[in-house]
């Protein structure tokens, strides 16, 4: 698996080749328990979302342009 991360106007993403995640899981990866795997705990996007949440940004999962997903953090303001 290759793990992109890149610029965008208002913030960053980070993108992977892998299997993607279903659009109608999109919103239930987010959630505290929520896993597909037996040996996941279900927490790690749980916390990005809280971090992101803490800093005013907001977090979206979308396709990535190399077949896998793309989670997309934006409402971040950069320093010069």
């Amino acid at each position: 698996m290759t793990v992109t991360i890149g610029e965008m106007a208002d913030g960053f993403y980070v993108a992977d080749n892998g299997p993607g995640i279903p659009e109608a899981d999109r919103e239930a990866v987010f959630d505290a328990g929520y896993s597909t795997s037996t040996a996941g705990t279900g927490l790690g996007l749980r916390i990005v979302e809280q971090i992101t949440d803490a800093h005013g940004w907001t977090v979206d999962v979308t396709d990535s342009t190399t077949g896998g997903s793309r989670f997309e953090i934006s409402g971040v303001d950069f320093i010069d």
